[in-house]
This record gives structure tokens, C-alpha cells and sequence, in this order.
């Protein structure tokens, strides 16, 4: 496993990011950041711009303007796979689960695709032992261990995150961007998962993005709202749970 940076290190620096689609500002001065050991939610009603700024970060969209640092280095024009071998994953998006493939093999493919091996070599990584051993690992860590043998398609929709989760997890990374991750789920599957996100959190940067409240206010150690692509506040749930234009924008009286 790679070293980890110190609990106060900043992995990841937004500063002043701009996107356009024609007149539509998306992204407009976005800047934020991401320390080792939190989990910074961003929050916001629908087309406030959530999904395109993850985009950005991991490298699947080009910003109009601006810079993504990840651990002191500029990373806006890295595409997206050097990002990831440089410990900055994306779950629950792009991540693409296998049906046919036991949860092993799943997990097996990402340690290989870590090591740079050619997914031509798919048949292989079910066969190899050390790939296969570290992907039993990453299944324990998700408590995924006891449906390594059963094929992704019939795993419960919770088991699927966190089986994405375990992907990410064998890339090594030192940020998990994480889309919704509790979406479609269950009470007690999404209570299993806020669970482990919140063991993991020590380990990592956390950038969730997720519209469960109670769980956000819950797991968040920051939180950032986004509006019409904008970032209107930031700072600590408490403070944000009180914030006036936080209210209006989207929490309102129910969600406070």
C-alpha cells in the first residue's frame, strides 16, 4: 500500500475553476479544497453544477479556466487515468461493474488495471494469485469477503456500491470522489455504507457528493453548497445548517 500524506495535508486544491456550456455558466469561480482524513460533502439542488465540477476534478471534462491541484501538483490538463495513478478515484460514475464477473474478478481487474496491465490480459487476472489476493483484501475492507464468488449481477444494490467502492479502493488512492453513492438505497444498506465511509475517512480525502441530508450532516466534517454554479457557502455543518442563504437556496425549513 503507498504511504499516506500527514492528517492536515491539502490533496486537493480547486482554485477558481469556470466552465461554459454556450451562455450557461456551469462552473462559475469554483474554489475549494480537500484535506487528508475529512469528508467534504458538496451539496446543492439539482443542475447547481455538482456532477460537471466532479467531472473536472477527475479529469473526464476539461474547466474553460482555472487550476486543480492534487497533493501540490497541477493537474487540470492530466487526463483522467494518470490522475488515478496518482491516487485521485472516482466511484459510484465510472465505474464500470462486470455482471457476468465475480465480485473477485471485479475488484481483480482494478489491481491489474493499477499496474498498468492491458485489460487485453482479462482472462489472466482471474487466474493470477497475487492479483487476486490483493483484491481479497479490498473486499474484506468493504465486508464484501463472503460474496467474492457470487457474480456482480445478483449481488443487492447496496452490495453493488460498496463492490464499486472496493474497485476504487484497489486502485490505491489517496481521494475517492464519490457521486451519490447512497443512491437507490435502502435504510439499512445506506446506514451499512455511511458506516464505512466513515472508517475509511481517516485514510483518505472524501469529496461526496450526495442528496441524503440527514447522511451528509451526519458524515460531513465540511460541507460546500453549490448554487447555479456557484459556491454560496462553506464551512461546518452546524454553520451551514444555519446559514440564510443556505436555507434558501436549498435546504429550506424542511431540511434544516
Amino acid at each position: 500500500m503507498r504511504d499516506f500524506f500527514a492528517v492536515d495535508e491539502t490533496l486537493l486544491e480547486l482554485r477558481s475553476l469556470k466552465k461554459r456550456f454556450g451562455g450557461l455558466a456551469v462552473t462559475d469561480d469554483v474554489s475549494l479544497d480537500l484535506r487528508r482524513g475529512e469528508i467534504h460533502a458538496l451539496i446543492g439542488p439539482n443542475g447547481a453544477g455538482k456532477t460537471t465540477l466532479i467531472h473536472q476534478i477527475s479529469g473526464t471534462l476539461a474547466p474553460d479556466s482555472g487550476q486543480i491541484l492534487f497533493a501540490g501538483t497541477d493537474v487540470t490538463r492530466l487526463p483522467m487515468a494518470k490522475r488515478a495513478r496518482m491516487g485521485l478515484a472516482r466511484s459510484f460514475q465510472i465505474t464500470s461493474i462486470i455482471p457476468a464477473f465475480t465480485a473477485l474478478a471485479n475488484v481483480a481487474l482494478a489491481v491489474q488495471a493499477r499496474r498498468g496491465s492491458s485489460f487485453r490480459f482479462i482472462g489472466a487476472a482471474a487466474a493470477e494469485a497475487a492479483l487476486n489476493d490483493e483484491a481479497m483484501a479490498a473486499l474484506t475492507e468493504l465486508g464484501l469477503e463472503r460474496r467474492a464468488d457470487v457474480p456482480a449481477a445478483v449481488l443487492s444494490h447496496g452490495e453493488k456500491r460498496q463492490l464499486e467502492l472496493a474497485i476504487a479502493l484497489a486502485m490505491e488512492p489517496r481521494v475517492l470522489l464519490l457521486d451519490e453513492p447512497l443512491a437507490g438505497t435502502g435504510a439499512e444498506e445506506a446506514e451499512r455504507l455511511m458506516r464505512i465511509l466513515g472508517e475509511l475517512r481517516p485514510r483518505y480525502g472524501i469529496l461526496l457528493v450526495e442528496h441524503d441530508m440527514p447522511a451528509v450532516f451526519a458524515l460531513a466534517d465540511r460541507i460546500s453548497v453549490l448554487a447555479q454554479g456557484r459556491v454560496i457557502a462553506s464551512g461546518p455543518p452546524d454553520a451551514i445548517r444555519a446559514d440564510p442563504a443556505v436555507r434558501d437556496a436549498y435546504l429550506g425549513d424542511g431540511e434544516a
